[in-house]
């Protein structure tokens, strides 16, 4: 009984470092990192990569922080309700993102990934208004697709977070099945969409 306890504590400690590593904007960093270094790898990728780390992860980290710390939630924000008023922060954060980094001539992978971003969350906001989804499983499934899309088939490899995403959450109990199958349809869909109507294949 002592062994089957620690197995499971195991299991919910594998679990929580899954959710975390895989959180979107944390998720974002080497993406964004991996597509600006191999598009710029003998340019100003490290400038390229701040900018957007900036956008798609640190000012959404601090926004939902703030709102996090002012309401007194889970860091996960299990609620649905909960999620709204951090969401139109994100979408904001990317909007400007989209701005600059267009700007500034980044790589237009870069660019239309930070569009993705925008138009999934976008996406995600509207749903949320009636209907929990994965964030985690949308915000794995996107940037896996933008992956795919620079190294070809190898990049599948980055996909093989998306199984283990699915586990995570199950096993934590935040979401349904049907919640994380919609949440990794609709990034893989909506970002190969996306980035096929902006770049083309």
């Amino acid at each position: 009984m002592k062994l089957f306890k620690h197995d499971a504590s195991s299991q919910e400690n594998f679990a929580n470092l899954i959710s975390w590593i895989t959180n979107p904007p944390f998720l974002a960093i080497p993406v964004f990192i991996i597509i600006n270094y191999i598009l710029l790898y003998n340019g100003n990728w490290l400038w390229f990569s701040g900018v957007s780390i900036f956008f798609v992860s640190i000012l959404p980290i601090i926004t939902s922080f703030v709102w996090i710390k002012k309401k007194n939630l889970e860091a996960d924000m299990p609620r649905r309700e909960d999620r709204i008023y951090p969401l139109l922060l994100v979408i904001l954060s990317y909007v400007i993102g989209v701005l600059v980094l267009y700007t500034l001539g980044a790589p237009q992978l870069t660019t239309v990934l930070m569009i993705c971003y925008l138009n999934n969350t976008l996406t995600l906001f509207f749903i949320s208004l009636y209907w929990k989804i994965s964030i985690h499983a949308m915000g794995t499934a996107g940037p896996a697709t933008a992956i795919i899309y620079l190294f070809g088939w190898p990049g599948v490899i980055f996909s093989l977070l998306v199984p283990l995403v699915i586990w995570s959450r199950l096993h934590l109990n935040r979401h349904t099945p049907t919640q994380l199958i919609m949440g990794t349809i609709l990034g893989y869909l909506l970002t190969s969409l996306q980035i096929y109507l902006l770049i083309g294949f």
